[in-house]
């Protein structure tokens, strides 16, 4: 088993499975990395016809290790931003995510417990999402240091929907996402791994060239509507997030009281400072 993410082929399937449990399958570059790299095996294989992408343990993925990268500061650059060196790493990020959107073969996320910010980029990444019903699937970083770079929100949700869920953070149940079209549908917890299964041999008894052919159509009207543009803007606008007065506020508040500190500041509702601001101490904190 890969220490971060295994690869396992059964019955003409492909099963990766992101694999940090102890940090809700956290994204960290060398994670993301590997996930290209494993998406790009599976094409290569004549056996393999479809592609499953889980999570191991309590969560599909958490998103990004923000632990690291905000509490170090990981992606910030002091003092002067260097926006081409940021887009340049997060575009890899990018693409990484995006191999399952591109791989030839078609490609399904099983969601469980949670597919948040980074982690809601990988699944929505894949051509068909199943969730099991209280799973949890949103993009918090909106609120502060964050744009999807994916950008796949508004393309499965359309605009005003697309703005309800990055204009205010929210995250959204298994059974609120199937309604609302972001993912193909919601079944329980008990029911999600056979819901999946079947899925997966349906679409397996297909031949490979029919897959690959199908899937190319249904890319091409995407990419028609400007899909690659709008990543380049939504990547670019990313690294503007993180620093910006307010992003920079937000990572020096992780710097000094911890991630789950400034998490708590973030989604509760109170004002991040306009054009940033001195940091409030640990007395000044009180409850967040």
């Amino acid at each position: 088993m890969n220490e971060l993410i295994s690869y396992e082929v059964r019955e003409r399937k492909a099963y990766l499975t992101l694999n940090r449990p102890d940090r809700l399958n956290a994204i960290t570059a060398e994670l993301a990395r590997l996930l290209g790299e494993l998406v790009d095996r599976a094409n290569e294989d004549s056996e393999v016809r479809v592609i499953v992408l889980q999570g191991a343990g309590r969560a599909f993925s958490a998103g990004y290790d923000l632990k690291q990268y905000a509490e170090q500061g990981d992606l910030t650059q002091p003092p002067v931003w260097d926006p081409i060196k940021d887009y340049q790493h997060m575009k890899r990020n990018t693409d990484d995510f995006f191999s399952l959107w591109r791989s030839l073969k078609p490609t399904i996320a099983k969601v469980h417990g949670y597919a948040v910010a980074g982690g809601s980029d990988i699944a929505l990444s894949c051509d068909l999402v199943v969730m099991a019903e209280d799973a949890r699937i949103g993009y918090m970083p909106a609120r502060v240091w964050g744009c999807p770079t994916t950008a796949m929100w508004v393309y499965r949700l359309g605009a005003e929907r697309a703005k309800r869920m990055l204009l205010t953070g929210d995250t959204i149940d298994g059974t609120t996402a199937a309604a609302w079209g972001l993912v193909l549908e919601a079944v329980s917890a008990a029911e999600l791994d056979d819901a999946v299964e079947a899925l997966a041999d349906r679409i397996a008894g297909v031949p490979i060239n029919q897959l690959v052919m199908q899937k190319l159509m249904i890319n091409q009207a995407y990419d028609n509507m400007g899909l690659h543009g709008t990543q380049v803007l939504a990547t670019l606008f990313d690294g503007i997030t993180r620093h910006s007065p307010e992003g920079r506020w937000f990572q020096d508040f992780a710097a000094q009281h911890g991630f789950p500190a400034a998490v708590r500041w973030r989604d509760s509702g109170r004002p991040i400072p306009d054009g940033g601001g001195p940091v409030p101490t640990a007395a000044e904190l009180g409850e967040v």
